[in-house]
């Protein structure tokens, strides 16, 4: 069924990183655009359904500012750059884009990374990955997807990344919960995969989460078999990512006066998902990471949330309402 191209225009912002009060700080220091860089105009035009070539773009057009100034006798100098990122189907050629994104997905776990790649690339009607339009070297700067995890069951990689899961120590309540939706429940789960680069532009966030949504919505109508179509209509969502928590956030709880927070979301959607997630839990990591002075009270940890989905549509309105709103 044909789908209606749309278009929209934001209007000019500046937004950092993430959301978070405190790691927006962080978030400004660490970035590498630091803070001279000002994105002040951005655009999107989204296509759909697939082009000739089997593309879906949306161009956002990003034109950053640099302005070097050290006192106000001396000359300043101005530098503009510009990238069109543009979302495609996933195919073949963005294995080692998406596999270098997905590294410690599964924290320092040796599992079968390549035929997870696979899999992600293999479905092309449902998922996104962001690239620099007509950029020779072909990054992949994010990808966005969702895999049935009743439909791809027997594939080595979901086996070994529900027993990863299930072996992270977790309370009987919450693991059986977990073994629910990794066992009987499976085909009514979708695993929603998101990975980017830190400095993606987080005005990419609201059309990207869309474009994901409506073509899950879309493959209920549009896949060619009964199976496949039925393998989208899922009941849940179950996400891995990532937060810095505090190292005394236990002893911290209630205690007023407290300039740091007890839980840093790296994702600024990831806030909204734990606020509607009808069970989430943290486990400690063993990847090695590089902390900045600011994260020195902080742990990486792993976030697993499942979220209805029917908290899709609040889910939505809610990430359009952080990022796009003044």
């Amino acid at each position: 069924m044909p789908r209606k191209p749309t278009k929209c225009r934001q209007s000019p912002r500046h937004l950092p990183l993430t959301f978070s009060p405190f790691f927006r700080t962080v978030a400004l220091v660490a970035s590498y655009c630091k803070a001279s860089h000002q994105i002040h105009e951005s655009t999107f035009h989204k296509k759909s359904p697939p082009n000739a070539a089997g593309n879906r773009i949306i161009n956002h057009t990003l034109e950053e500012k640099s302005e070097e100034s050290e006192s106000s006798d001396e000359d300043s100098s101005e530098v503009v750059a510009q990238a069109d990122f543009a979302f495609f189907d996933p195919k073949p050629d963005d294995f080692h884009g998406v596999k270098v994104l997905l590294q410690t997905y599964l924290d320092n776990k040796l599992w079968d990374l390549s035929g997870f790649v696979d899999l992600i690339l293999g479905q092309t009607t449902v998922g996104t990955v962001v690239k620099i339009e007509d950029d020779e070297d072909n990054g992949v700067f994010s990808f966005i997807t969702v895999l049935n995890l009743g439909r791809y069951k027997g594939h080595k990689c979901i086996m070994e990344l529900k027993e990863f899961l299930l072996g992270v120590g977790l309370e009987k309540d919450v693991k059986d919960a977990l073994r629910l939706l990794l066992g009987e429940e499976a085909q009514n789960v979708g695993l929603l995969v998101s990975q980017r680069v830190v400095n993606l532009p987080p005005q990419l966030l609201p059309p990207l989460y869309d474009a994901l949504f409506d073509e899950i919505s879309w493959a209920t109508e549009d896949e060619p078999t009964e199976e496949c179509r039925s393998s989208f209509c899922f009941k849940f969502f179950l996400l891995i990512s990532r937060i810095y928590k505090h190292k005394n956030a236990d002893q911290r709880k209630g205690r007023r006066g407290d300039i740091d927070e007890a839980i840093i979301f790296v994702k600024p959607e990831d806030e909204i998902f734990h606020k509607l997630s009808l069970w989430s839990f943290s486990f400690p990591l063993h990847t090695e990471h590089v902390a900045t002075h600011e994260l020195r009270s902080y742990r990486l940890m792993g976030l697993v949330m499942a979220i209805e989905a029917g908290k899709v549509s609040t889910f939505r309105k809610e990430l359009h309402s952080l990022i796009d709103e003044p």
